[in-house]
């Protein structure tokens, strides 16, 4: 779909669609929980209808008058990784995400799609909306949280818009926030392929404070009230640090320009996290702030998984029957589109322990970022894979 089309369809705004996803190993679903309109659209404006990544799941918007799919999105979720522990085969949980997708200029159908472990997409929900709506919450125009930007390369319609929010920083505190925040660029800037290509970024720094310092760390019996409720332990791993607070990470962006978003934590403790298209949340002031940052940015922006193990074969978030999403893993059951070119080259092979797994599951190279902390760069196999992520947004 070329570029002129996004005026056939859209405005210059945005529509922001807040979901809750919800149920247990058995059974799922997805609600809807509100629309908003956000004052610009600062995303692609061609491949509209193309899907950069398969992802755990599909937003489709097509146009209700003519059928048309005139825009595609895809994600992954907490919601999903969740299914795979023991708790859900225990009980029912509910978690939010919300999607941006261009603002249209008529009534569309929107489709959000979940992939089944088979590897196949089923359709979850489908509902209307009517952007005329009196409904819809206009976000973002007034009451917009104090931001300045750590790198512009243009316009936020032309590059990648990556938002930084502060999380356990208090409103004094925000000056090392700051610094923290270009301690982050500059850590990009020394990784390719971002090095290459990092005059199509722009970095904000958005000042979200809270009333205290420190994020949550629940094994500890520490509990703190910070801007996104933030915590450690994540599904019992010490290291696991997210958040369910969605829409309250959308509320603090509102009126910014923003696509990707990276939360940095005003703590020393290791660890944090990052989910396709949803957000990075890493520590900031523990040694490894550098590699762990660009390591998960390389989840949540490039889709790629954690190319490490853990010794065993007891994990099954990836069914071994099944190619994973993901470019820079495979089972080899359809190894298709992947990084063959560079096993021909002689750049990559096939090196069994992926994906938590020992065996069944392979990686590209000996080592990269997406495997240890220690290996100074992303691997061949990666960097092809965030090459055409990136190109797939600026191109």
């Amino acid at each position: 779909m070329k570029g002129q089309n996004f005026n056939k369809y859209f405005i210059n705004k945005t529509l922001r669609l807040d979901y809750q996803f919800s149920g247990n190993i058995n059974k799922q679903d997805v609600d809807l929980s509100a629309l908003s309109q956000l004052p610009s659209w600062d995303g692609r404006r061609h491949n509209l209808n193309r899907l950069p990544l398969e992802g755990y799941g599909q937003v489709t918007i097509k146009d209700k008058a003519t059928g048309d799919t005139i825009y595609r999105t895809s994600f992954s979720t907490l919601f999903d990784e969740w299914l795979v522990t023991e708790e859900a085969k225990k009980v029912s949980r509910s978690y939010e995400n919300t999607f941006l997708v261009p603002y249209p200029k008529n009534t569309v159908m929107v489709t959000v799609a979940f992939r089944e472990r088979n590897g196949h997409f089923k359709d979850m929900l489908t509902h209307e909306v009517d952007p005329n709506d009196i409904l819809i919450q206009k976000k973002g125009l007034n009451h917009v949280t104090p931001y300045q930007y750590i790198l512009k390369s243009g316009d936020p319609k032309d590059c990648i818009d990556v938002a930084f929010l502060a999380e356990g920083y208090t409103a004094s505190q925000m000056g090392k926030f700051i610094e923290d925040c270009k301690i982050a660029v500059e850590s990009f800037k020394n990784h390719e392929p971002f090095k290459k290509y990092i005059n199509r970024f722009n970095f904000v720094a958005v000042e979200s404070a809270s009333l205290d310092s420190d994020v949550s760390l629940p094994r500890k019996n520490e509990w703190r009230s910070t801007a996104f409720n933030a915590h450690f332990d994540t599904f019992y791993s010490d290291r696991y640090m997210t958040t369910n607070a969605v829409f309250a990470i959308h509320n603090a962006l509102a009126g910014i320009p923003y696509e990707h978003i990276i939360i940095l934590a005003n703590t020393n403790t290791y660890g944090g996290g990052g989910i396709y298209n949803e957000f990075t949340l890493t520590t900031a002031h523990h040694a490894k702030f550098r590699p762990v940052v660009v390591h998960e940015f390389g989840h949540s922006f490039g889709g790629l998984a954690d190319e490490y193990d853990y010794g065993n074969d007891n994990d099954d978030t990836y069914p071994l029957n099944v190619e994973p999403w993901e470019k820079n893993i495979t089972t080899k059951v359809d190894f298709n589109q992947k990084w063959g070119n560079l096993v021909k080259t002689g750049k990559a092979g096939f090196y069994e322990g992926a994906g938590y797994r020992h065996t069944g599951i392979w990686r590209g190279c000996e080592d990269c970022r997406m495997k240890t902390n220690e290996c100074k760069a992303f691997c061949p196999v990666c960097q092809e894979a965030l090459t055409e992520m990136i190109q797939f947004y600026t191109e």
